[in-house]
């Protein structure tokens, strides 16, 4: 008995798993970073008046939180992230899945894709609001355009990845268009899907910034160049932290929904 107590009180922890010490390290890196710049404020290894330290924009935020003029800048852009998405990343999705499917496609398109994609994106607003307008529809479509172009090209990087095994086995039980999209190309190519809507929304958060900068009333983007016009620091600096608290969170999400819908993605 004294044998046994010995030995399973001397057994070892049990160790962190990967994924929670992944979660860990990919909060306390920001963190660090907040301390960094919160001491090297208050010590006076930086100026002020252009790097406010973070506590003098966090209580910034709560009193715009409280008049809910927050809120509204931050609800407008997400409603025109969410609108571009979704009108950028459907067309591009199953664009992309047939330039990987069919090669008379994929020689139409892709001449295309690869001579407008490196245009920067960010120089089409003149563009965008000569033909748009100042309303939504140009914020909406610059969203769009930054979403369009990583997904379509990669649902068709991943769809050409795919083991022609499952192709060929499609074809030998007669599948149709529809099921070698939906239970082949689609599945196949999900976790390179993915990573191009990652980078498509992290673009689009940018060019939305971009947008409302210029052609808006409302939004992050109007927030910042408001406040950028009236030399209110902190107000600023509110901006451009809730964009990358935004891009943090949604890159959060994404992950969870990548390891839900492709479980047997390897860790």
């Amino acid at each position: 008995m004294s044998v046994q107590t010995i030995s399973t009180g001397s057994q070892a922890a049990p160790k962190m798993s990967a994924r929670t010490r992944d979660r860990l390290l990919s909060i306390i890196s920001p963190l660090a970073l907040l301390v960094l710049w919160e001491l090297c404020a208050r010590f006076g290894f930086i100026d002020t008046r252009f790097f406010p330290a973070p506590s003098s924009v966090v209580s910034t935020m709560i009193e715009m939180l409280r008049t809910g003029e927050l809120v509204t800048h931050t609800a407008v852009s997400m409603q025109r992230l969410l609108y571009g998405t979704i009108l950028g990343g459907v067309p591009a999705l199953v664009l992309g899945i047939a330039m990987g499917l069919n090669r008379p496609i994929r020689a139409l398109f892709d001449p295309l894709i690869a001579a407008t994609y490196p245009v920067p994106k960010s120089a089409i607003l003149p563009l965008a609001l000569l033909i748009f307008g100042l309303g939504e529809a140009s914020k909406i479509f610059m969203v769009a355009v930054g979403v369009f172009f990583p997904v379509v090209i990669n649902a068709t990087t991943g769809v050409l990845e795919i083991n022609k095994i499952y192709l060929d086995v499609g074809r030998n039980y007669k599948a149709n268009r529809w099921n070698t999209f939906w239970t082949i190309a689609l599945p196949g190519a999900l976790s390179v899907i993915m990573t191009g809507f990652k980078l498509g929304i992290g673009i689009g958060l940018v060019l939305i910034a971009v947008a409302e900068m210029v052609g808006a009333k409302s939004g992050l983007g109007y927030l910042i160049w408001s406040a950028w016009s009236t030399f209110a620091v902190e107000q600023m600096y509110v901006g451009l932290f809730v964009i990358a608290i935004i891009g943090f969170l949604i890159t959060l999400v994404l992950n969870e929904l990548e390891r839900v819908i492709i479980p047997w993605k390897a860790e």
